[in-house]
Parts: structure tokens; sequence; C-alpha cells
């Protein structure tokens, strides 16, 4: 085990960087020596308080399991804004993310060990019951392995673990007989055709029915996948081979880790992202903790625990060490380049790398764990959940939160190695904004923009199979829970397997295949896990002394000594030229770009252009901050031009029985009221008449005073604005004629004007597209009068409902303790028989003035131009559904340390080429004319545009 307070365990040394990799360490150097005041530890959660947390969870996951089951059961997913199930077919494609529905009742098997920690044992029992009479695994769909491993199979078997356990007490479950397991056996031969391949690693995708590679399986042609989809398959995969004593699962799984193993990079000990499944070639060669590798190495360590096996920890431990060296840069963890660790491969963190504090915590190095959760939770704090991704200067990149349960889960981890109460006080902070802000009366919503509040229709069904497990143990006393939750661990979807596997059915080799590999030194490693009551024995206020220092580290900034700090680190020199910073007038910077290998050219309009010869560069950090230079250039460029865009909107249904619970994502308008700068707009809706707006109303005294809905099509937007504006409307809600389109499959417009001057449109307008906008036609056809709310981001329910007849627990975000009325799923409306819309708006990206070698990270704006009809453009910079980009509202840092801030400014993860139509914020050098040894630098640059989460 670590020692308590060891700094970073094993493979603490840190070897000099490049001036690139510098600035995030000594932004990491500022965070961690900030000064600060010590205040007293948490005050110690009373055993009432705990348990009124406790209960406030299980009411929490009786709100979702049980809509699920009344509004979605069969389906695999609740769709808890339409209160209906997702059926794969039936709705719009959302991508790989749907490859997780099986038709198989997903959420539902997701769920079952879930109802056993929460003490709903009789749920169980019939959840059971339900399983095994409902479920078939024999659909011809093609589903994702890894997330049919870690939810269906891990599923299963964390059902059937449970279920033994229940019988052998001898209350519940006394007529099962392993019919669970006889499922999860079943499912385990229909995903092995995947492992098919000469290297052993699985095909990403197979179809149920009919496998790999035969004509109806429209599978089997891929050639990629990623390494947490080929390296998270072992503790499934070896606990039903333990508990069925059919090895070929176990020894297929270990096959497919020991080419992961074998293929990582030598010098480095990383991996990548993505490999081809064939030749074992890393197609993406950037690595680090997050999406698309997490869990691999959260199931070397835990394979280890569970099976025992030494050569997993020994692989664990030297993956670990090249981690701590390279990615960790305490609080941050960065994405680096497999062959070139010195070298960061992009300043954004996503979401997923929340688990590591937890699995850090595994392995016994806790002050990391704590330095990177407290960073995390900061950022929770200012956007109420966890980004999708955020920069490392803590804005947001993605802007979505599909109600992921990872930080929670490194909360519980956390306290359990502590017993810091302060860990309590973030729990009930999760649950608090759970209620407050993803609550809706059909479930829970994931959050599509926390910078606006507005919801998903999407409940995953890792939210019940994680999210309230770890939220319930953290509050939980050990007589609180019916069985020793120590006698299992945790998979990656947080399923329980008991860990006397390790002793049944052991007959698969332990033949120590690491040291084939690489010469490993044993002092390096820990043999044991930590005994998490013994790793604070005598400093119980040790987190916080780690923590303190965090405490501002998102809305503040560190000291200014931490230019000092920097310039130690460079032995003297002076800060690496930004972009930002740059003036073509200024002689000292003409100097230091020659030096870095950049040429000035002065062009005959007056614009200026920048190429890069790395080969002239005076040194070879000289040229990597030449490199960075250019990249930055390149992303200055493109953000000038997001900055034109407008920022997504929020409309808020306030009226019963929302209550202001279901917030929709709205394009805003470039006329009329600007939502951002006034006050928002409340109002009764009302259709208008003619559905489209686009005459003199025919209803003016039903939407007089009341904001108007209408239908997109056969006119300009700014045209029906003025239209409800003179007869009387105080706003406009515009819906989409595409039936079926939706903010979760389609980039969210922005509507322009008609090209004449709009100033004379005085009232806001907003667009929501078919899916979103029926959920207001449907409450307006159930309720008959629905008030919504116009605005920029969604307003706290207490300020909006203030003087209402409201139920407490809505404005005070307690649970709920009344049925209500759900509002129906479908809707016909009338009069939409307009034709489709047929824009004249163009799509014009920097693509389009880059030769085809240049970066693809340009975050292709899409230019307004009128048209003869609806005018709009997509606002892709915000890009809230499977690809979004940066904020467009970049909140900076408050404080005094500007020069921090510059060094955390975002490097772009492009390609370096550049053209001499784009200003001078581009280079024009061919690629194969610079330096070999940077090939794969460029290379990796370009993938980064492919990378979704």
């Amino acid at each position: 085990m670590s020692e308590a307070g060891s700094g970073r365990g094993s493979g603490s040394s840190v070897p000099q960087r490049t001036p690139w990799s510098l600035v995030a360490a000594t932004a990491a150097l500022c965070l961690v020596s900030a000064t600060s005041v010590w205040t007293a530890g948490a005050a110690p959660m009373s055993r009432e308080e705990k348990q009124k947390l406790g209960n406030q969870v299980l009411e929490m996951f009786d709100h979702a399991y049980g809509n699920y089951m009344e509004h979605a059961y069969p389906a695999d997913e609740l769709m808890p804004l339409t209160c209906r199930g997702r059926v794969r077919g039936q709705e719009p494609s959302r991508g790989d993310v749907d490859d997780a529905l099986g038709k198989f009742s997903l959420t539902l098997i997701d769920s079952l060990d879930t109802l056993v920690v929460l003490n709903k044992t009789k749920e169980f029992e019939d959840a059971v019951r339900k399983v095994l009479r409902d479920v078939n695994l024999d659909n011809d769909v093609v589903v994702s392995v890894f997330e049919t491993n870690i939810r269906v199979l891990g599923g299963l078997l964390g059902g059937h673990s449970l279920a033994i356990m229940l019988k052998e007490k001898g209350e519940y479950m006394q007529w099962y007989n392993d019919e669970l397991l006889q499922m999860a056996k079943q499912l385990g031969y229909k995903l092995l055709p995947a492992f098919n391949t000469t290297s052993g690693l699985p095909y990403p995708r197979i179809n149920l029915k009919f496998g790999i590679r035969k004509p109806e399986a429209r599978t089997g042609t891929e050639t990629d996948t990623c390494t947490a989809c080929a390296g998270t398959l072992i503790l499934e995969f070896a606990a039903l081979s333990r508990f069925t004593g059919a090895t070929i699962f176990e020894e297929y799984a270990r096959k497919a880790l020991d080419f992961l193993w074998e293929k990582r990079q030598r010098s480095s000990n990383l991996v990548g992202v993505t490999i081809n499944i064939h030749t074992g070639d890393w197609v993406r060669k950037d690595s680090g903790v997050g999406a698309g590798i997490d869990s691999y190495y959260e199931y070397l360590l835990k394979a280890y625990v569970l099976l025992g096996d030494d050569s997993f920890l020994e692989r664990f431990n030297t993956h670990y060490e090249a981690i701590m060296r390279y990615i960790s840069q305490p609080p941050l963890l960065l994405d680096v380049h497999i062959h070139k660790p010195m070298l960061n491969a992009r300043t954004w963190m996503d979401a997923l790398l929340a688990f590591f504090p937890g699995l850090q915590v595994l392995k016994g190095d806790i002050r990391p764990a704590i330095e990177t959760h407290e960073m995390l939770y900061q950022v929770i704090k200012k956007h109420n959940f966890l980004p999708e991704a955020f920069t490392t200067d803590f804005r947001v990149h993605w802007a979505q939160h599909p109600l992921r349960p990872e930080f929670a889960e490194s909360t519980y981890f956390l306290y359990k190695a502590t017993g810091d109460p302060y860990y309590l006080e973030v729990g009930k902070t999760l649950i608090e904004n759970l209620n407050k802000y993803a609550r809706v009366p059909c479930g829970f919503a994931a959050m599509k923009d926390v910078r606006t509040g507005s919801h998903e229709d999407r409940m995953d069904s890792f939210f019940l199979a994680e999210m309230f497990k770890y939220l319930y143990l953290l509050f939980a006393d050990k007589e609180d829970i019916i069985f020793d939750i120590e006698d299992y661990i945790f998979t990656t979807e947080a399923h329980l397997l008991p860990l006397w596997l390790s002793t049944t059915n052991q007959s698969i080799s332990k033949k120590n295949t690491t040291s084939e590999y690489t010469e490993l030194d044993d002092s390096n490693f820990d043999w044991t896990c930590p005994n998490t009551q013994i790793l604070f024995p005598n400093d119980p206020l040790y987190a916080q002394s780690i923590r303190e220092p965090l405490k501002n580290v998102v809305d503040k900034s560190c000291p200014r000594g931490i230019i000092r700090v920097e310039e130690s680190f460079r032995s003297g020199a002076k800060p690496p030229l930004r972009a930002r910073d740059f003036m073509a007038t200024n002689p000292e910077h003409l100097e230091i770009l020659k030096k870095m290998g950049v040429s000035l050219i002065h062009l005959k309009d007056g614009r200026v252009q920048l190429v890069q010869h790395a080969i002239q560069a005076a040194s070879s950090i000289d040229a990597e901050d030449g490199l960075r230079f250019m990249q930055e250039m390149i992303e200055l460029s493109s953000q000038q031009q997001k900055e034109q865009q407008l920022p997504p909107r929020a409309v808020q249904i306030i009226s019963h029985p929302f209550f202001g619970r279901v917030v929709l994502t709205a394009g805003p308008a470039q006329f009329g009221l600007d939502l951002s700068k006034h006050k928002e707009t409340r109002g009764f809706v009302a259709s208008s008449k003619p559905y489209n707006g686009c005459s003199e109303l025919t209803n003016p005294e039903a939407v007089m005073g009341k904001i108007a809905l209408i239908q997109r099509g056969q006119c300009m937007f700014a045209e029906k604005a003025r239209n409800i504006q003179n007869a009387g409307a105080i706003g406009g809600i515009v819906i989409d004629d595409n039936e079926g389109s939706s903010s979760d499959t389609a980039p969210l417009f922005q509507m322009a004007g008609d090209g004449k001057d709009t100033d004379d449109i005085k009232i806001p307008m907003l667009f929501l597209f078919s899916k979103e906008g029926s959920i207001i036609l449907d409450a307006l056809r159930d309720y008959e009068e629905v008030e919504v709310l116009l605005s920029d981001k969604a307003k706290d329910r207490a300020a909006i409902l203030k003087g209402k007849m409201i139920p407490s627990y809505i404005i005070n975000s307690n649970p709920e303790t009344e049925n209500e009325e759900q509002p129906s799923s479908e809707h016909d409306p009338q009069n939409q028989s307009a034709e489709p819309m047929t824009s004249n708006s163009q799509e014009v990206d920097l693509a389009d003035q880059e030769s085809p070698e240049e970066s693809s990270l340009n975050s292709h704006p899409e230019l307004l131009s009128p048209a003869d009809t609806d005018n709009a453009a997509s606002v892709s910079p915000s890009e809230q559904n499977s690809n979004p980009t940066e904020n467009h509202e970049p909140t900076s840092l408050d404080g005094e340390c500007t020069d921090l801030d510059n060094q955390l400014q975002e490097q772009s993860e492009t390609e370096e080429d550049s053209n001499p139509n784009v200003s001078w914020g581009k280079k024009v050098q061919p690629i194969d004319s610079i330096l070999a040894d940077w090939n794969e630098d460029i290379e990796a640059f370009e993938m980064m545009e492919k990378d979704e989460l």
C-alpha cells in the first residue's frame, strides 16, 4: 500500500518538461501553492441528517425507476420530457449513443443490483421475474460490444450475485435457480464472435442475432476500436467463466488485454485512444485517462483485485507510473502524445476522467485524488454539473451533461478513504443539483447545455445503475445495507461481483506474461490494496490540507508570484510569445518569431501571413514554441468568427405541472430583444392563426399579451415576428415544420433577418425544433394554459415561482410527495400542412478557404446570408449535440494573475498548415516539407476533431 500522503506514489518523480508542457505544469504549481487562510474542518454530519439524505436518494431513485417502469418499460430507456420509452429505430438516430440500445430492456437490467443495494428486495425479486419473462437477447440489432458487456452482461451477473446472496439468507429469491446466470451465459456466447480477429481485439459492434460479417449482420467491416472498448471486458468475462466453469470467456478477454499491453508505446508505457483491431496500429496516438481509455486502466487494477493475478497489477503500476509522470499535472489530467509524452495533445478535459480519483483511492495514492476531485468540484459549483468537456482554464468546451455518475463514484471512495465529512457535503450538493435542475415530472432529464440549464430528452441507464448506488452508499452506515459491500468489487458500471470468485474455477493459467515485454523493478510496486481504515490514522485534517489551496481554482486566480515561478522553471527566460499578444509592428516580437522558425510576409492587400519552418528554429524547444504559436494563430482566427455567433437560449415551462422543471434548448434570433442583455420575457403561450404567421393574424385577441407559437416555413422569420408583434404578442416561438427534428441530432438554428433593417422588431424570438416544440404543444393541449419563460439561461424556480401557491418541494428542490398528471407524449397539431421549407442559407467554414491538408479542428462556423424564405444558419460553435466546441461566452478567471490566464489559453489541436486567403493566423508550408520528426504530431492533431465522448 502506498503510504498516505506520499505524493504521487510510485513513479512520483517528474522529469524536466518542455516549455509547452510547462504551461500546464506551472498552472498546477500555482494552484497548489496559492496562499490561503486555513479554516476548521467540516463539521461531522449527524446520523439523522445522513439518514434524511439517504432517504432522499431512495425517493429520487423511486421517481426515476418508477417513471421508467410506468412510461417506458419494456423499452431500453426512458425519455423523461415526453414521458415515453426510447425504442431503437423509432427515434431519430443519435449515432454511436444508440449502440447501447438492443431492445433488451436495458434500464431494468442495469438497475437490478441497485435495487438490492437500496434495500428494495421485493422490487428486485419482481424485476428479476420481469427480466426472465420479457427480455429477449436474440434481437436483430447491432449493438456495442463494450456497452452490452458492461451494462447488460454486467447487469445480469450483478443481479445473479445478489440473487444467490439473498437466497442464501433465506427470505427472498428462494425460487431462484441461476436463471440470470444462464441468460448471461447466452449473452456471452453471442458476444464471442466479435473476438474473431487475428489480434484477439474484439470488433466494436456485433449483431445479437446474426453475429459478425454475415450480410444480414450489417457489421464486421470496422477496423478500429477504442482502447477502453477492447480492454474493459475482463471483469465480466472472467466472472462469467468463474461462475459457469466455461473458461473460454476469460481466455478471450485475457487475450485482448495481452495484445493491448504488447502494443503500448514502449518508451512512454502509454496507450493511445484508438487501435486497429487487425494490425494493432494506433489510429489515435493521444493518451489520457478520460474517454476512450478510462476503464482500461480501471480493469487492470480491479482484475488483480478480483482474480489475484500479479501480472495485472504489474501492468497497472507500469501504466500508472507513466500517467503520473506525463498526464497528471495536479490538479489537471491532460492528454499527451504517446510517442512524445512531454507534448500536450489538447488543452481540455472530458467528464469521464472524474472516475480517476476513485481509482487512485483503490491504488492508495490519495493526494492527487483529492486535488483532482476538488478541481472537478469547483467546476461543478460553477456550472451546477460537470460539462462533458472543459478547458484548462475551466471554460465550457462541450456543454452537455448526461447525468454521468463518475464524480459521485470518486466522492464515495474518497469519503471511505478519508472519513472527511466534507465529502458528505459534496454528495448533498449533488443531490440538490439533481433535484433542482434535472428533475422533471417523468424522471430526470440530462442537461443539454449546462450554461442555459436546458434539458435533453434522455435518461441513460447508467444513471440508475450508478448514480443512486454511489449516493446511497455515501450516506449509508454499515447497518443500513443488508449485506457486506466489502465482499464485492464494483465494475465500471457499478455492478457488484463477489470477491470469492478469485478462488473459484481457476483454470486459467496465471503465467506472468508482463515480464516478456519489459523488465520491471519489483521495488517499484505495491502488492496489496490499500486499507481505507488506516489511511489517515493520525491526521484527520489531511484531506482538507490538500483541498484548501484549490478552493478558488475556478473563480479566482493565483498570486502574482506565479510569474516568478514560471520564470524559474525556464531558467530565467521570458514566457513564450502567445498569439493573442502578437503585434506585427513590434520588433521584439519579430525577433522571437525568427527564433521560433516563423517568417512574416506582408501581403499586398495589407494582411500579414506567417509561415513556419521548424528546421530554421534556433532549438527544438523554440521549434515547439513556434508550433504552438502557429496553432494558437489558427485557433484565434477561428475564435474571432465564433464570437460573432450567438449562444443558445432557454425556454422554461413554469406552469403546472412543470413548475420550471422542464427547460428546452432554443435557437436565438439575430433581431429583436436580446435576452442576454434584457430581463427575461414571461407569458402564456398561444398558437397564431395562420399558424405559419406569414400574414396578418386573424386571432389577435388570442395572442395579445402572450407569447405566440408559430410554425416555420413559407416566409422570413422577420416577417413572422412583425406579424405577431403587430397583433400584440410579447414574444414568439418558431417551431420547426420538419417533423421529428430535434436538437439532439441537429445543430441549433440561429434565426437571421431578411436583409433589411430589423430595428422595428422589439420582441424576443426563439426557435425550437419539432421535438422540443411538441412538448409545448402537448402541454397546451392537455392543460390549456401554459406559461413559459424565455431567457438566456434557466432561472431558479424559487425566484420565478415566488408568490404562487406552489408545493414547497418544488421550490426547495425536495423530493416530490404527490403524484402529478403527466403530459401526453403525442400531439398532432392542426394547420401544419405547410410545404417543406427550402432554405438558401449557405454553409461556409474555414475549410472552404483552406487546402485539403489543412487543419480540421476549425469550428466550421456557418455564415448567414439573406434568403427568399426562412433564413437560418446552424450555430455550430455551440455544437450542442454530438460534437460541441467552445463556450460562446468564455468566462475568464477572475483575479489578478492574468499571466496564468494567458498560459492556460487554449492550444489548438489542429494541424499546422495555413492558407494565404486567411489572415496572418495561418501558415502555408506543406505538411510534407516539415521535419519528419513532426509528422506524428500533425497526424495526432488532425485526429482531435474526431474525438467524441
